[in-house]
């Protein structure tokens, strides 16, 4: 891959990543709870999510996805009753305060990982745009394997540094948040945020 397509590459997966979504919401709901350290199980998840998507997309089952209505659709709903599950949870958590040693325990890694990858894996707006933006930088004359891993690289490195930065932002908050109805409230926008997310999925259509 040239220099000049990597680096155009690179700023959109920067403009990409910044802007909000449900992976933003996560990152920052764990950063906030559990602090940056934990939160990474969750972003590691994100990211495992995004690379099976953007695999997907590059041996061409993106293309499959989205000529087959009824296979878009299943996978697009999947992800919204996902994320309005989530949403609801939120909703009607316990609201713990950031220090309360007994929270902290109960967090578990591997479900943090497994619903953060459940989130991207499902998102089918992301699929939608890596059907069209993976094959704007695909040359069909050299190896495709090199421009996965070069793509793919790009994707997941930027969207680790980005998600990072959202949770260090949100775990800093933990000492401003010194009371159970602030958490609560916390909990209540992080569910309206993903009920959101939800609502944008839903209204995803093939290109």
């Amino acid at each position: 891959m040239q220099l000049d397509i990597w680096l155009t590459m690179l700023v959109a997966s920067i403009l990409i990543s910044v802007s909000p979504g449900a992976g933003a919401v996560v990152s920052m709901n764990y950063g906030l709870k559990y602090g940056l350290k934990r939160s990474y199980a969750a972003i590691m998840g994100l990211q495992m999510g995004l690379f099976a998507q953007t695999f997907v997309v590059v041996i061409g089952l993106g293309s499959l996805i989205m000529s087959s209505l009824l296979l878009f659709n299943i996978i697009k709903w999947i992800g919204v009753i996902y994320l309005v599950f989530l949403g609801i949870m939120k909703f009607i958590e316990k609201p713990h305060l950031p220090e309360d040693t007994a929270n902290i325990k109960a967090f578990s890694a591997s479900k943090a990982f497994i619903q953060a990858t459940l989130i991207n894996l499902t998102n089918i707006k992301a699929t939608v745009f890596l059907v069209a933006f993976i094959p704007q930088f695909l040359n069909p004359n050299e190896p495709l394997l090199g421009q996965f891993v070069i793509i793919c690289a790009t994707l997941i490195g930027v969207d680790i540094i980005v998600m990072t930065g959202y949770s260090s932002l949100a775990s800093k908050l933990k000492h401003v948040i010194k009371s159970v109805r602030a958490i609560q409230i916390q909990n209540r926008l992080t569910g309206a945020f993903l009920l959101l997310a939800a609502f944008f999925i839903s209204t995803a259509k093939r290109a």
